[in-house]
């Protein structure tokens, strides 16, 4: 008689994961000192921009360039390479679409695609080049995922001065053959460092194979590891360096801190109890899951705090109006998983 032995799995408890780094070295005071603000030698009004153009950056209140936008400007409008070290908040948006419109103004046939990591940063970069090409009839266009596919082919196929978008949905657009890319003149990767962390250098290597005819390359970023300059160098040929940060630490004029938390205590009550402080006025709190996102939000509402919540589940449109939100305002804490790490233009944030 054969007798068969039922085999049994053990459920192995999976350990939980440990980080490696070491506490001791988020915790960072700030450091006060003496902060010299750039202050350009020289009006807009110097530099021969079109009228039109002129016209639109007085409009906005701007009267002298940022320093990235005064060691760029000029080269980009000659239509050389630049590889720039800046930080959010710097004005490098303005420092490569500037001269992407002066050129467009002197030869209409110019094309530019401007690839970013997330779609809250594309719909910023879209706004800014509304504004400052208000009346010039350029077409543009954003195609971010989390919208409607057939409207993006409609819009795709019929063309614009300049595309912003995020590397996924653009190689969506080429592969469906809707988007074509290859007499684009110019490429524009800003926040190139999240790009790489966010793992789209396959998305980008495409776009750029695939970009035939490209006449300049401008490549922005907050950082620069060592290990990226190779590929840095691949992209850009020859390009001027342009260095507003040092793009390796961050920003000694903010506080860094850990609050440890004992066996006996709940980690949402330590919580609650920081961010009903008043000195806590706009927050963002960064979760690492969507799930966890959700579920922050939902227990500070039902605590009586005013919060919403952004992530890639949410529709485009909520996250527009979350954030928006958060702006005015009108929510005291933003919970985000890393679509907000960086790139959003939210002025007074107290904390993170």
């Amino acid at each position: 008689m054969n007798y068969k032995t039922k085999k049994t799995k053990v459920k192995q408890k999976r350990a939980k994961p440990v980080s490696e780094i070491n506490p001791e070295t988020l915790i960072k005071k700030a450091v006060t000192k003496t902060v010299v603000s750039y202050v350009s030698e020289r009006n807009y009004s110097q530099l021969n921009l079109h009228e039109s153009l002129f016209s639109n950056i007085d409009k906005k209140g701007y009267k002298k360039p940022t320093e990235v936008q005064d060691r760029c400007i000029e080269d980009l409008i000659l239509g050389k390479n630049v590889v720039g070290i800046a930080s959010t908040g710097t004005g490098k948006t303005g420092a490569f679409l500037i001269p992407i419109i002066q050129q467009i103004l002197t030869n209409k046939n110019i094309t530019a695609l401007v690839v970013v990591p997330t779609r809250e940063l594309a719909l910023q970069v879209l706004s800014e080049f509304s504004s400052l090409a208000k009346g010039m009839n350029l077409k543009s266009a954003c195609f971010i995922g989390g919208t409607n596919i057939n409207k993006d082919i409609s819009v795709a196929r019929r063309g614009s001065n300049i595309v912003v978008g995020t590397p996924g949905r653009l190689n969506d657009l080429i592969n469906r053959k809707d988007l074509k890319i290859t007499n684009t003149d110019i490429l524009v990767l800003d926040e190139f460092d999240r790009m790489l962390d966010m793992g789209f250098i396959r998305d980008i290597k495409k776009i750029i194979s695939l970009m035939k005819n490209r006449q300049q390359s401008m490549l922005f970023s907050a950082t620069v590891e060592s290990s990226q300059e190779k590929i840095i160098k691949e992209i850009v040929k020859n390009p001027i360096r342009v260095n507003i940060s040092s793009g390796t630490k961050s920003s000694d004029r903010v506080d860094q801190d850990i609050i440890r938390i004992k066996e006996n205590e709940n980690k949402f009550d330590v919580l609650l109890e920081l961010v009903s402080d008043s000195s806590f006025d706009k927050v963002i709190l960064f979760a690492e899951t969507k799930h966890l996102a959700n579920k922050l939000t939902k227990k500070l509402i039902q605590s009586g705090i005013k919060s919403d919540v952004i992530h890639g589940n949410k529709s485009q449109n909520y996250r527009v109006r979350a954030i928006e939100s958060f702006k005015t305002g009108k929510t005291k804490i933003l919970v985000a998983t890393d679509v907000a790490a960086r790139g959003i233009d939210i002025k007074g944030v107290t904390h993170v």
